[in-house]
Parts: C-alpha cells; sequence; structure tokens
C-alpha cells in the first residue's frame, strides 16, 4: 500500500471541491429553471415568455438606460480586445527559447511615451463615461410630475405593493394600471415611491430603471411607454423572507381600456344577498381590521384592500393566480404560498372558509 505524497493529497481535495461547486452551481440552475412553474405546490401565474427583458426597452427611462449601458460595454469590450491582443502578441513574441536559461533579456527602465499613453487613455475613458453616465442620471430623473401626468403613490409593504391614485380615489394591490403615451395625451405615468416598513426597490425592467422605495423617504419615477401589454416587475432589494415572492404588474392600457378599469374600480359593491353569510363572516372577524373593503366597515391599512379583488390575476403579489380554489387555499393556510407572511391562519371551520371565499369571488 502506497502512502499520498503531499502533492497528490491536495490534488485530491481539489478534485473534490471541484466536483462540490459543480455540483452547487448545477443544483442552483435546477432551483431556478423550477422557480417559474411551481410556487407552493401551485402553478405559477408566471410564464416564460412574460419575462421581462432588461435589453427590450418599450419605455423612455428604459431606453434611456439601454443606450448607456451598451456604451458601457462597448468601452470595456474594446479595452478587452485591445488588452487581450497585446497579452496574446507579448506571450508568442517573447517566449522563452532554447539557448535562453544563460542569457539576461533587456532591461528597460521606462517610457515616457508609454506611460502618458496609459494615464491619459484610461481618464478620456472614465471622463466619457462620467459625461454619458451624468446625462443620463439628467434625462431619466424626474423630481415633479409634468402638468397633465397621472400621478400614482406607490407603497412598499413586505411583501406586496400598495397603488393609489388620488385623481381618482382608487387604492388597489400588486397590479398597476397605466395609460399609454399618445400624440393627444403625451404625458407619462409619474410615481411617488414610498415604503411602509424596510428598504424595497421597485424594479420593471422593460419600463424603466431601479429605483429605491426608503421609509421616511418619497423618491421618484416615470414611466412613459406607446405600448400596450403587460409588464412583469420585482423588488430589487432584499427585504425578508419572501423578497423573492414580492412581483408586480404592470399593465399598460389603451386610453379607452384605461378608462373602462378607472370606472370599474370606482364603481360601488355590488350586494349578493346569495353570499351574505359571507359577508356577514368577513366583517365579524379580525379581517376588517387588517384589510379595508368598501361597502363594509372594514377599513384596515396593514393588508391589500379587497376592495374589486377579482379584478387582479394573482393574489399574494403573484405568488398563484387568483380563482376561488387558491383563495380557500390561501384562507386556510397563507403560508401554503409564502412562507412567513404575515397574514394569520383564522382557524376558521371548512364551512366558513367556503362562506368567505363564496363572498370574496363576487368582488368583481
Amino acid at each position: 500500500m502506497t502512502s499520498d505524497t503531499p502533492g497528490m493529497r491536495r490534488f485530491r481535495c481539489r478534485h473534490r471541491v471541484g466536483r462540490g461547486v459543480v455540483s452547487t452551481v448545477l443544483a442552483l440552475v435546477a432551483l431556478s429553471l423550477a422557480l417559474p412553474t411551481v410556487v407552493g405546490g401551485e402553478e405559477s401565474p408566471i410564464e416564460f415568455d412574460q419575462i421581462s427583458n432588461m435589453f427590450e426597452p418599450v419605455s423612455v427611462p428604459a431606453q434611456r438606460i439601454r443606450e448607456l449601458a451598451e456604451l458601457v460595454i462597448a468601452i470595456c469590450a474594446g479595452i478587452f480586445l485591445v488588452v487581450g491582443v497585446l497579452l496574446t502578441y507579448v506571450i508568442i513574441r517573447f517566449r522563452a527559447r532554447p539557448g535562453d536559461e544563460k542569457r539576461e533579456p533587456p532591461q528597460v527602465y521606462g517610457s515616457n511615451n508609454l506611460e502618458a499613453a496609459w494615464t491619459i487613455i484610461p481618464v478620456i475613458i472614465v471622463v466619457v463615461l462620467f459625461l454619458a453616465t451624468a446625462r443620463t442620471i439628467n434625462e431619466v430623473e424626474l423630481k415633479e410630475p409634468m402638468e397633465g401626468a397621472l400621478e400614482v403613490t406607490v407603497v412598499g409593504h413586505r411583501w406586496w405593493w400598495e397603488f393609489e391614485y388620488p385623481e381618482y380615489g382608487i387604492i388597489t394591490a400588486n397590479e398597476l394600471h397605466i395609460p399609454v403615451s399618445t400624440p393627444e395625451r403625451p404625458w407619462p405615468t409619474f410615481l411617488w415611491l414610498e415604503s411602509q416598513d424596510v428598504v424595497h426597490s421597485f424594479w420593471v425592467p422593460r419600463l424603466a430603471g431601479k429605483t429605491d422605495v426608503v421609509p421616511n423617504r418619497r423618491n421618484t419615477l416615470w414611466i412613459d411607454t406607446a405600448e400596450p401589454g403587460m409588464y412583469l416587475g420585482q423588488c430589487a432589494e432584499y427585504c425578508g423572507t419572501q423578497h423573492a415572492h414580492m412581483l408586480l404588474r404592470v399593465y399598460v392600457h389603451s386610453e379607452e381600456d384605461f378608462d373602462a378599469w378607472v370606472k370599474a374600480q370606482q364603481a360601488p359593491e355590488v350586494v349578493d344577498a346569495s353570499v351574505a353569510d359571507g359577508r356577514n363572516l368577513f366583517q365579524r372577524t379580525a379581517c376588517i381590521n387588517c384589510h379595508t373593503l368598501d361597502g363594509t366597515v372594514a377599513d384596515g391599512t396593514y393588508g391589500p384592500s379587497l376592495s374589486h379583488l377579482m379584478s387582479r390575476k394573482t393574489i399574494g403579489a403573484g405568488a398563484a393566480f387568483n380563482n376561488a380554489e387558491n383563495l380557500r387555499k390561501w384562507v386556510q393556510d397563507p403560508a401554503l404560498f409564502k412562507p412567513g407572511v404575515r397574514m394569520p391562519d383564522m382557524k376558521l371551520t371548512s364551512e366558513e372558509v367556503d362562506q368567505l371565499v363564496a363572498y370574496l369571488v363576487t368582488l368583481k
């Protein structure tokens, strides 16, 4: 039996570490591929073709950020190419040759031209990047809304988004609805960003850059797009257990569709006598302390507003599709979809859950 040499032991140790790193990377890749399809044991409401691509901007701020990114990438790629070519040339041109063991290479003690070049060129590159960045910041930062702009107050909570439209008296959650910019109505949507608890970050890659949402401070953001559609966003600042499930959707409507959405949100609650038991149950439980629901005694602000709940596609800030089946599971055990969520299990009986869900699905 032969004993390992120190070199062999180091090789085997590196081999084990290398295999461990590869296994970990493969596991993380597999997990990242699984996350968009399964959340809490249910099919996720996020489809692959809906994932936002930051290199396909549809709004002016996002377009300006992309142009700056392309400039930076081009300059860095040029530097990498020049350095790579020079390094390859030096390796080949000045490689060791037979007979060089006893010969000392030429000793060079300085070159004013080279030293000036590698000082002036980097300075010029830094100045160009500084000026380009300053110009982009100046273009995308708008401190006050333009006259006629739609103003929306965005409040980050752990772990959901609240959207308030002061002009229309509407408060909703997790799904932002805005109109397109048209030649007749060229004003952007202006967002006031606030936080109820910790630092969040509002990011819809195809519409605008990341903007921090900070407690006791109002930051601003604006969106200007002429392309209707649904755009996915995400909290981009770690804010706790369910940070990854703090999604948001931005629906960009034509003017007619946006006006129709506003009217639907302003419509009073339709009282359905067939779900009176569920309505009464809702008003007797602690739900009213956390949620607001127009037409009832519920006036809580700790959780999302439930007014017109069924007009939203998802619940739990994108954790699951908004339907009767998932609502029932959510009411029974909110942690099923979002472990650590602050909504408690109300300990309702199966019959009470059925009554409550039957009432909730009428909130359209």
